[in-house]
């Protein structure tokens, strides 16, 4: 089944991304191909144009026997002074998703699969658990992380470094190790962290100073992008 056309449209040299359900594969018109870079990795759409180009029709499909998706895109030259472009988030109503918007605008968070409380549990069960206790999730797929430091926390005491992120439906759950490079011992404060996140859960939120076996420890960052947009 075909879902209705979605326009989208972005300026040469930016890079565009369409969040899809579930993981997908692109079809682009052989027209297109020297035209448009386009990269599908974990249910989200890549798009580079490489040089403006007329509206033209893309088939998106689902890897998992679901819809199929017809997205009509264009590129225009790229204004200086014009602000980055949001990303695209393409959503699907089931029953399954009705219900879960019922649980959500009644408050109980603990009942949907991907809320924040058993988002967050699933993300340390993953980095802690014996391996015969990790739980199989439905819906929540591994993201790539590049493992180098990014400057998160506030007065640069921490040293931050993303190991492991996952999407689930809407949201996204990055686990970031922080380690104390100071000689004192530190008090983390989620109010020290750069970026918009929807829900952050810290380990451990007292690090003994560093060298000791204590002096590191992992936040969980709930976000609504992946975890370089949202910092």
């Amino acid at each position: 089944m075909a879902q209705s056309p979605h326009c989208d449209s972005f300026g040469g040299g930016e890079e565009r991304l369409v969040h899809f359900p579930d993981s997908v594969s692109v079809g682009l018109p052989q027209g297109l191909t020297p035209l448009l870079r386009s990269q599908s990795i974990n249910g989200t759409v890549y798009l580079l144009a490489r040089q403006p180009f007329e509206t033209t029709r893309v088939m998106v499909r689902s890897e998992t026997e679901g819809p199929i998706f017809v997205l009509d895109i264009s590129a225009q030259p790229a204004d200086p002074e014009s602000h980055p472009l949001p990303d695209v988030q393409i959503l699907v109503e089931t029953p399954q998703a009705v219900g879960a918007v019922q649980a959500e605008s009644n408050g109980d968070l603990r009942s949907l699969p991907w809320g924040y409380v058993a988002l967050t549990r699933f993300a340390a069960q993953q980095l802690y658990a014996p391996t015969r206790l990790i739980p199989s999730q439905p819906g929540v797929v591994a993201m790539p992380v590049n493992a180098e430091p990014v400057d998160l926390v506030v007065g640069s005491k921490i040293e931050a470094v993303p190991v492991a992120a996952w999407k689930a439906g809407l949201q996204y759950v990055t686990a970031v190790k922080l380690i104390n490079r100071t000689r004192k011992a530190v008090v983390l404060d989620p109010r020290e962290l750069r970026g918009a996140w929807l829900a952050a859960t810290f380990q451990h939120n007292r690090l003994l100073p560093a060298g000791s076996e204590a002096d590191s420890t992992v936040v969980y960052l709930l976000s609504d992008r992946p975890f370089d947009v949202a910092l």
